[in-house]
């Protein structure tokens, strides 16, 4: 089978198409024919800082979002069959801690995720495939374990309910197109900031209720603070936003921070913190239940999930860098098998 590999822990990515032995099951395994998986930040991390691939990782496979068909199982898997169309949770826990047992799974004390899925195979835990339904596109389907996942995840984390007022910088990204759709799926009125006056537009047309164009925090503020105090503000960015994210909040607001695209070691004044009674929260993925709800959504026709391009395995290294360049709206899916 081919698969696409980073053969370099550095940037530009270099990727190379590698045919490797079909894989075999092991125990509780489910081998997938990926036929559509997407991109995410994280798999850029690895070739950034405290992130970075070691050369003892390489060539690494990455990719922690497939959706695809069941071609075998182990003996012991009763979850799934042959030919089932499945998606990947790509939550990797280890069972046994306080969260595991008690719940969110998310929370796990040993917490991984996946990794593979830039492949025309994959060998995957078969407990976490979710069947779905064929009115659910596949490609549909491969955009939301990681972006949709995450965001949802979020907006629970902070108690999001109908008319409240939520805050999304960056949100043309994929975490904050999502938060914006799935925010006015739960109700609630949303703000997005971009630099990028067109993906505003696009943003506008999945529901985005006031448009920001701006990249820069101060003028973000003061534009935010005209529109009235923010329940809920969902930072993928981290950076400078962390702080205005912070200070646009109502009194006793949530602020969710998920990703550190735009600064690792944000600085914010906690005053602001403690004297508005502010709720900072982390959050990492979601979990199983939250990817079945999403894949619900769009099987009823809440959710549609925004998907800006596809690329063949062989272009693997050109989605890459198309996502580095963040000239477009919506996910990057490569497509294994055409």
């Amino acid at each position: 089978m081919r698969v696409a590999a980073l053969t370099s822990h550095e940037t530009p990515p270099e990727v190379e198409i590698q045919d490797r032995p079909a894989p075999s099951p092991g125990p509780g395994e489910a081998i997938v024919r990926v036929e559509a998986a997407a991109l995410n930040h994280r798999d850029l991390w690895k070739l950034e800082d405290d992130d970075r691939l070691t050369a003892e990782d390489l060539p690494f496979v990455p990719g922690g979002d497939l959706a695809g068909i069941v071609e075998e199982t182990a003996a012991d898997v009763s979850a799934v069959s042959e030919g089932d169309r499945v998606v990947l949770c790509p939550l990797e826990t280890c069972g046994t801690c306080r969260f595991c047992r008690e719940g969110p799974e998310n929370m796990c004390e040993n917490y991984s995720s996946y990794d593979g899925a830039f492949a025309e195979r994959a060998v995957v835990d078969a407990n976490r495939l979710v069947g779905l339904p064929e009115t659910v596109d596949i490609v549909d389907a491969a955009a939301l374990p990681i972006a949709y996942v995450t965001a949802f995840r979020m907006l629970e984390r902070a108690g999001t309910t109908a008319g409240d007022l939520v805050f999304v910088p960056g949100a043309a990204g994929g975490v904050g197109v999502a938060a914006i759709q799935l925010a006015t799926i739960l109700g609630a009125e949303t703000i997005g900031t971009s630099t990028d006056e067109s993906k505003l537009r696009t943003v506008e047309s999945l529901g985005l209720d006031h448009a920001i164009h701006t990249g820069d925090p101060d003028e973000m503020r003061t534009a935010v603070a005209d529109i009235g105090d923010v329940d809920v503000t969902i930072n993928h960015l981290g950076g400078p936003f962390t702080r205005i994210g912070l200070q646009v909040l109502r009194t006793n607001g949530a602020m969710v921070v998920c990703g550190r695209t735009a600064g690792q070691f944000p600085e914010f004044d906690a005053r602001d913190l403690y004297f508005g009674h502010k709720r900072l929260f982390g959050s990492t993925l979601g979990t199983q239940v939250d990817l079945e709800k999403l894949v619900g959504f769009v099987d009823t026709g809440r959710l549609d999930p925004v998907v800006a391009r596809e690329y063949l395995l062989a272009e693997t290294a050109r989605m890459m860098e198309d996502m580095q360049s963040r000239d477009m709206v919506g996910k990057l899916i490569v497509r294994p098998q055409q």
